[in-house]
Order: C-alpha cells, then structure tokens, then sequence
C-alpha cells in the first residue's frame, strides 16, 4: 500500500540543486495527495498492485527556472521507480517563501548547522 511515508523516504533522495541536503529534511514538500487511478494500466485486474497518481507541493529554496525544472525531473523519476506510483504532478507553490525555519532538526545536522557554535542555531 502507497503510503505518505512511503513518498517521503523516496522523496529524500531528492536533493535541493542549491544546497547540499534533501528536499524532505529542508521542508520544501508542503503537501502530499495520493489517489487511486483507476485508469491505469492493468487496473482491476486480479494480483495486479493498484497503481496512483501522486500530487506533490514543493517551494524552492531559490526561484528560478532551472532549479524547478531540476527539482520537477527529480521528483518525477524518482517516484516512477515506486510499483504502485502510475503518475506524479508537482505543483511549485510561491507561498509561503522558504525560509531556514523550515529545516528540519536532521537537516540542519546534514548542513552542519547543529553542534557549531560558530554558526547561527536555526530552530
């Protein structure tokens, strides 16, 4: 079964072209929609995995065209490589802006923002 959870451990192999840590953990994904397509490919069919369509809401840490074409691509092939994942939209929001509040606790250790006392604490 097609999980939210399940999205998100893909999604963190997706990374942010400006900075080095994945688009889960720098909290650009804002929203997860998961729907059954019932016109996919072998749907209905008995042993068949159900197959869905996947709508992901991202903000980019730095608008641009380049970097949301990047992120879109990312995004796409990564979840085509789930079984039961028959289509991905993903859906660039421009609010609310991204700002490092969004980081989250396992992010700010891939950046090395934790533990410096040389670096500013975002929390």
């Amino acid at each position: 079964m097609l999980t939210e959870a399940k999205i998100l451990t893909a999604l963190r192999d997706c990374y942010d072209p400006e900075l080095p840590c994945n688009i889960v953990d720098l909290g650009l994904v804002r929203a997860i929609a998961i729907t059954p397509d019932r016109d996919a490919p072998g749907s209905g069919i008995p042993g068949v995995p159900e197959k869905h369509h996947v709508q992901i809401d991202i903000i980019l840490t730095h608008p641009g065209e380049d970097a949301e074409a990047q992120l879109r691509a990312q995004i796409a092939n990564r979840l085509a490589g789930l079984e039961t994942v028959s289509q991905t939209t993903v859906t660039i929001q421009t609010e609310p802006l991204w700002s490092p509040v969004h980081i989250t606790s396992a992010g700010r250790r891939i950046l090395g923002l934790d533990g410096n006392p040389s670096l500013i604490q975002i929390r």
